[in-house]
């Protein structure tokens, strides 16, 4: 398969007072399009670093990054700012929905900052809640919704802009079992018609078992399940 994304020997290091904190060593993977890419580790391990560098929020000290192709490295910070916002959707762990905007708005939300034509939009943002079981939602408020609308709206919103890359940060935390599956399994479904490459961070032994593939961080190393 294509590699939508390869990191080689990528680092992170912090600035912290007079010294100097490694949250990424030596970091290398490569992600398949429409892979499902589960991230485990404790507290500390380097998700939240891994993921900011993959997501294009932050850069690495040291090591490569490549997304389609194309070294992310090379590119200037408006140019980054643009991949993030044409090619990435993000999945948070407490939705982050825009609350002054309705299930429509939030999820149409990425195509309006792309600049996408209002038919286009009023066409793609219909079909997906209709796929979502969400149509009858459109107009109602996040506040609103259960847990579990809340997080297939975030979901809608990541996706509706067909991104190579998807990075969901803790998905199922929130949610109840019965929940957690179905938002999985939204993405699953969603993914076979999109494509979109998926990164998730999750502590959930139900996500992690139907993710691909999984790595394993510690002090940020990967590790060796044991």
């Amino acid at each position: 398969m294509v590699a939508r994304l390869v990191l080689d020997t990528v680092a992170k290091s912090y600035v912290a007072g007079k010294g100097t904190v490694t949250a990424l060593q030596n970091i290398s993977l490569s992600l398949s399009e429409g892979e499902f890419l589960a991230i485990q580790g404790p507290s500390g391990s380097g998700k939240s670093s891994l993921l900011n560098i993959c997501g294009l929020i932050d850069t690495p000290s040291a090591g490569q990054y490549h997304l389609s192709g194309q070294a992310m490295g090379q590119c200037s910070p408006s140019q980054r700012c643009e991949y993030r916002r044409r090619d990435i959707g993000f999945i948070f762990q407490h939705h982050q929905l825009l609350p002054a905007m309705t299930v429509y708005e939030n999820v149409a939300y990425p195509l309006y900052l792309n600049k996408v034509r209002p038919k286009k939009i009023k066409s793609e943002v219909t079909r997906l809640l209709d796929k979502i079981g969400l149509s009858h939602r459109g107009h109602h408020l996040p506040v609103q919704l259960s847990g579990g609308e809340r997080q297939r709206v975030g979901i809608a919103r990541a996706l509706i802009k067909c991104p190579q890359l998807v990075i969901a940060d803790e998905p199922s935390a929130n949610l109840d079992h019965k929940h957690a599956h179905s938002s999985l399994m939204l993405m699953r479904k969603l993914n076979e018609q999109y494509g979109a490459s998926f990164i998730i961070a999750s502590h959930d032994a139900f996500v992690i078992e139907h993710c691909d593939s999984t790595i394993n961080l510690l002090d940020g190393c990967v590790v060796m399940p044991s």
